[in-house]
C-alpha cells in the first residue's frame, strides 16, 4: 500500500527514475513511434534543447528504460526505442493520460463554474 513506509520508498524510486522535465514525454514519443532517431525526437519535442534531450536520453538508457542502437553507416545513424523494462511503463502512462484528460475536463468545468458565480 502507498501509505506504508516501505511503499513510499518504492514510489520514490519509481518517480526518481522517470523524473525529469522530458523523460515521460520521451517515453511517450517512443511508445507512439516505436523507434526514433535523435533528430526525429528533437523535432517531436521542439521545446527541449539538444543538451537536455541528450542528458535525458542518457539517463533513461542508464536506467534501462530505453535502448540506443548505433548503425555502422556513413553518416552514423542512431535510433532509440523502449527496452522491455521501458515497455512495462505503457499501462502506467496510459492511466496517467486518462487521468490527465479527466483532470483537464474537470479543470475547465471548475473555471466555468467560477466564472458563472462571479
Amino acid at each position: 500500500m502507498i501509505g506504508q513506509h516501505k511503499d513510499e520508498c518504492s514510489v520514490e524510486i519509481a518517480v526518481n527514475t522517470i523524473d525529469g522535465r522530458w523523460k515521460i514525454i520521451i517515453i511517450a514519443r517512443l511508445i507512439h513511434f516505436s523507434r526514433l532517431r535523435f533528430g526525429e525526437l528533437k523535432r517531436s519535442i521542439p521545446e527541449v534543447n539538444e543538451r537536455m534531450l541528450t542528458r535525458q536520453l542518457r539517463e533513461l538508457e542508464k536506467d534501462g528504460l530505453i535502448f540506443r542502437e548505433v548503425f555502422a553507416e556513413v553518416p552514423p545513424r542512431v535510433e532509440y526505442g523502449l527496452s522491455a523494462e521501458g515497455k512495462t511503463l505503457i499501462p502506467i502512462l496510459d492511466l496517467l493520460a486518462e487521468w490527465g484528460e479527466c483532470h483537464q475536463k474537470k479543470s475547465k468545468n471548475v473555471g466555468k463554474n467560477t466564472e458563472a458565480t462571479s
